[in-house]
């Protein structure tokens, strides 16, 4: 697209990037409002219509927004109301487009510069993805997230129905946790969250009273090592499956995270991205009910990325599996796997 015609940002509202998905579950028919950014690199005054086109069934209110823009450079926003209408699992893109002048325009670009560097424009199709799936929701589940390097997980967990609550690590010692069921700590808490180690003991004790622990993977070895953050002995490796297609086994069919409230197989394994997982446990207690292996080509089974345990009256997990990368990416499986942890503990819905 010329530089000299119009040129588009196009996002869902909370969810920015092309990369990521909007996740909905099968038979969802409440209305989302979508956000439509166009930018103009016309010199003078021009006028254009802006239009939203989703999957056939689904409602797109209204058709189309005119916009009228004034002088070089400026932005304009205008919204539309969608009305999701799928009863079947799938990945349907929502796409937007300008016409003006008898043309359509149907690409956004993403500024990209450094100080070293000259400034680049990169174009992408305006399209947003969304990922109708087929998953269930435990009711009353609340969910206590704590950041860690950074995810998205929480705000596709809301998408699918969860109430997750963002709890701030420095101040995880003030917290009331047991309001909780279920608390997760999101991708490298350890390593970077000084408020969660210092609070270690509160959250091993918020598992023994009844509730479920979620550690994602860390990657400062020596510290995690020694730490001993994790309610019995595990030694955290360097161990990864980097190839997404790598054959999953289930170790333990029978166990409860197979099964509620998601009933998980095989086929949930397919469809992943850019990798399995990373950084799982070398060695791990007798304690610890290792749930699944996986190994790339040519090298050794690897069992320990999904790890659980029971601890007191609650459950603890830990896993190396990239659901960092996965539910971005609106993989069904992973997000029905991904809320079966959350539902681990017997006690977990409290």
């Amino acid at each position: 697209m010329s530089l000299n015609s119009f040129q588009f940002l196009f996002w869902v509202v909370n969810q920015i990037g092309s990369d990521d998905s909007q996740v909905i579950p099968v038979g969802e028919r409440e209305s989302r409002m979508v956000k439509v950014a166009a930018k103009t690199a016309l010199a003078g005054a021009a006028s254009a219509n802006v239009r939203l086109s989703a999957p056939a069934g689904w409602q797109v209110e209204p058709a189309t927004q005119r916009l009228t823009f004034n002088q070089f450079g400026q932005v304009k926003d205008c919204e539309f109301r969608l009305t999701p209408a799928s009863n079947r699992e799938g990945h349907f893109p929502i796409k937007a487009t300008l016409e003006y002048q008898g043309k359509t325009y149907a690409e956004g670009y993403t500024v990209v510069t450094r100080d070293d560097l000259s400034t680049f424009y990169y174009y992408q199709p305006t399209v947003q993805k969304v990922s109708v799936i087929d998953v269930k929701v435990p009711a009353n589940l609340k969910v206590g997230y704590i950041m860690g390097a950074g995810d998205d997980i929480p705000e596709m967990l809301r998408q699918v129905g969860l109430d997750v609550t963002i709890i701030s690590a420095d101040k995880l010692a003030s917290e009331d946790v047991s309001r909780y069921g279920t608390i997760v700590l999101g991708i490298r808490a350890y390593d970077t969250q000084k408020g969660v180690i210092e609070n270690n003991k509160k959250l091993l004790d918020f598992v023994a009273a009844g509730g479920t622990l979620v550690v994602q993977y860390e990657t400062d070895i020596a510290n995690f090592n020694a730490g001993s953050f994790a309610p019995y002995p595990l030694t955290l490796g360097r161990g990864r499956v980097s190839v997404e297609e790598a054959p999953v086994d289930m170790l333990a069919p029978q166990n409860r995270v197979f099964h509620y409230p998601n009933e998980i197989s095989a086929k949930d394994f397919d469809g992943w991205v850019q990798e399995r997982g990373l950084y799982f446990m070398d060695k791990w207690d007798d304690k610890y009910t290792a749930l699944l292996a996986s190994h790339d080509p040519g090298e050794g089974n690897l069992k320990g990325g999904l790890l659980v345990a029971s601890y007191g009256k609650g459950t603890y997990v830990y896993t190396g599996y990239a659901f960092f990368r996965q539910l971005p990416a609106g993989v069904p499986g992973a997000v029905r796997l991904y809320v079966n942890l959350l539902s681990a503990g017997k006690e977990s819905s409290r």
